[in-house]
């Protein structure tokens, strides 16, 4: 019989965006960037044959196709993303790792210069 276990893998981004619904003169409604740290976290039963639960390079590929679809991006200009808050943002990271990887539990955002970091578990 196979055993459950969690894993939890790290990404990292590169963003632009600004906040249209902020006040004028807000500074976050001008054009910013972030750098931010992610983890995805991974819950699921361990293959017998093979004694994982997923291979690494293939969760590796699979992660940097979702990450790839931001990285260096203007989140405004993504669906879904027209209000890019942090929020905003992590809950498509977890539908769009949740579309490429079945065992998705939950995805982290950090922004460590803030000490902020948001957790979406779907």
């Amino acid at each position: 019989m196979s055993h459950i276990v969690e894993m939890c893998c790290d990404f990292h981004l590169e963003v632009g965006h600004f906040m249209p619904n902020f006040p004028e003169g807000h500074p976050n409604r001008r054009l910013h960037g972030h750098s931010y740290e992610g983890s995805l976290f991974l819950k699921g039963p361990v293959e017998m044959t093979s004694g994982v639960l997923l291979e690494m390079d293939a969760l590796k590929v699979l992660m940097t196709e979702v990450v790839a679809e931001f990285d260096h991006r203007m989140l405004n200009d993504i669906e879904g993303l027209e209000i890019p808050t942090t929020e905003n943002f992590v809950k498509i990271l977890f539908k769009r790792f949740k579309e490429k990887i079945r065992f998705v539990e939950a995805v982290e955002l950090r922004r460590p210069t803030l000490g902020m970091k948001v957790l979406y578990r779907g």
